[in-house]
């Protein structure tokens, strides 16, 4: 799996780093069970600080996307608390189709980007 950093963003590094690991398993770049690098090797290769990976890291954790092993490192560890999942994924959409709607974005259109995007889960 290949991370960019745009170090020009105005969103956190960790946070691109976050996201960028959430989209390569969505994307089947990497499954449950592979090993991420450590903290150390991937802050070297992408030429950011150890603590900005370690911080990405931590909250992959919180959010159940990873699990912390002293001899593994990180490894990709999806979260089976789906519950839990949908009610943060309601909280998240609540603002963003506020957004669209202010926009006049209809609900026929954000189905069709919910069907693009789920079909470019699918056919990676």
């Amino acid at each position: 799996m290949m991370i960019e950093i745009d170090f020009n963003s105005d969103e956190a590094i960790y946070m691109q780093l976050r996201n960028q690991i959430i989209m390569g398993i969505a994307l089947s770049a990497v499954r449950d069970g592979d090993t991420l690098p450590s903290v150390r090797k991937l802050s070297e290769q992408i030429g950011v600080n150890m603590h900005t990976v370690n911080k990405a890291y931590a909250v992959l954790k919180q959010e159940g996307f990873i699990q912390l092993d002293r001899r593994r490192g990180a490894v990709i560890a999806v979260s089976e608390d789906k519950l839990q999942a949908l009610e943060d994924m309601k909280q998240q959409l609540r603002m963003v189709l506020a957004r669209g709607y202010c926009k006049n974005i209809t609900r026929e259109e954000v189905h069709k980007l919910v069907d693009e995007i789920f079909h470019e889960y699918e056919t990676e």
